[in-house]
């Protein structure tokens, strides 16, 4: 007789509970963790209500994208201004996901690090007049974890994602993490006693007295670079304002003509 691994019978149990939740009506309702966005926060303050009311509360890893998620069931997630998401994510592989993770460089992250020692330093450097440091940069930006991801990674194409909004149940923007989490907490029937980490390291946010500053010509950069993240957030804005996911108006972040250092 073929003996089952233990990984075997946990899929198999999870399986069979799942089923069993389905019958007894429950509404699964799936978080896409977007890197440097707040979900470490926000997966931290849902972690002890994965069944609460009606609702399983699936809380993924990074490389789980919408794809993934079975059609019907629901998806929430958040958004960030791409520049702001920048920032964040060069500063946080710039400590190797320290002091909460640590993750270490491979390779072309290593080499990236050894050059470009801010935000700023890279984001400038895209558009050297020098051909060779250009070729540096614009290879650093598609080496970093978090700098070389895209929404669309996790969305695929503006034809898939529309073709799943319906199983769209929430959408918040990192810009306004605590507000849009109190409007997801009323959308999910969660108690009031449930909130996001107030502790930078539990949170996984980055210190404070890091180098976040951008010169204009940096941030023109980057509004180049990350044109496609732009239109996803456009995409998402609408789709916001269309079906009141939850908010009257829940405020997109600023466009990189406008935008800020605050809360980085």
């Amino acid at each position: 007789m073929c003996k089952l691994t233990h990984r075997a019978v946990l899929s198999i149990t999870k399986k069979a509970k799942r089923v069993i939740q389905k019958a007894q009506g429950k509404q699964f309702v799936h978080f896409l963790h977007i890197g440097k966005t707040g979900g470490t926060a926000v997966k931290h303050a849902l972690k002890q209500y994965s069944t609460y009311g009606h609702f399983v509360i699936l809380l993924h890893r990074h490389s789980v994208t919408l794809r993934d998620i079975a059609k019907g069931e629901s998806v929430f997630f958040f958004l960030r201004d791409p520049i702001s998401r920048f920032v964040s994510g060069f500063c946080s592989r710039q400590r190797q996901g320290q002091p909460r993770f640590y993750v270490p460089w491979g390779r072309d992250e290593k080499n990236a690090f050894k050059y470009f020692d801010t935000p700023n330093h890279l984001a400038i450097t895209l558009s050297s007049t020098n051909a060779e440091e250009r070729v540096r940069a614009e290879k650093a930006m598609k080496s970093i974890e978090h700098v070389r991801s895209s929404y669309w990674d996790w969305f695929e194409s503006e034809k898939y994602f529309k073709s799943r909004l319906s199983d769209i149940f929430f959408i918040g923007f990192q810009e306004h993490l605590n507000k849009h989490f109190e409007i997801l907490k009323s959308k999910l029937s969660l108690p009031d006693s449930v909130e996001l980490p107030k502790d930078d390291i539990q949170a996984h946010r980055n210190p404070k007295n890091l180098n976040k500053f951008l010169e204009d010509d940096a941030i023109e950069n980057l509004s180049h670079w990350y044109n496609e993240e732009y239109n996803f957030i456009r995409i998402a804005t609408e789709i916001v304002e269309h079906r009141n996911l939850g908010s009257s108006k829940i405020a997109a972040p600023q466009d990189a003509a406008t935008w800020s250092l605050h809360d980085l």
